[in-house]
């Protein structure tokens, strides 16, 4: 059996402690991803009834892609969350702003729990946002989330997105967000 792919990120929470990324392995994973994006808790994620050969098969595609990774977040070393980063000049939503040099697409998924942690999802989304204001490169990150999921524009404005429109896209309206470097600084003093 092969090791698990090597952690490209970390960080330690104060309160929560370690947060940590690393690239999905689409074999190794595929019953966890399976479990966590049908999940009812999960509907936004659109793949409520995907059998888990379809869900493979997804991320199969992003792990082959050269414009879209995941990533399996770990919290003190347990599975706990997923992350995507994409490039928007490559995706249905770069249709729908001038995408400029810098700009980078993510979504993440908290994997459901019976047990939640008070802070935890903003904790992960914090743990996102390092991660890919690590890259020089990234001047703003981009998010489409579903209108209809209100606990995620409320994390989303905690660190500093932007709603600039509503957006229709194939499977769902979204509201477009941006966050900047600058107002990413601003939300976390």
């Amino acid at each position: 059996m092969a090791p698990p792919p090597a952690l490209q990120y970390r960080r330690v929470d104060p309160t929560l402690g370690t947060f940590a990324l690393r690239p999905i392995d689409v074999d190794a994973d595929a019953d966890l991803l399976h479990r966590w994006v049908t999940h009812p808790k999960s509907r936004f994620w659109q793949m409520q009834d995907a059998d888990p050969a379809e869900v493979c098969r997804q991320y199969r595609a992003i792990d082959d892609s050269p414009t879209h990774d995941a990533y399996l977040g770990l919290h003190d070393g347990t599975p706990a969350f997923l992350a995507e980063r994409y490039d928007p000049a490559h995706d249905e939503v770069g249709r729908f702003f001038p995408v400029e040099p810098g700009d980078v697409g993510m979504h993440f998924l908290v994997a459901p729990t019976d047990r939640p942690l008070p802070g935890f999802t903003r904790a992960v989304l914090v743990t996102i946002m390092e991660w890919l204001f690590a890259d020089p490169a990234t001047r703003r990150i981009v998010v489409e989330p579903d209108v209809r999921n209100e606990p995620v524009h409320a994390r989303n404005a905690e660190v500093g997105f932007r709603v600039t429109g509503l957006v229709r896209l194939a499977a769902k309206q979204a509201y477009l967000s941006f966050c900047t470097r600058d107002q990413y600084a601003q939300a976390r003093r």
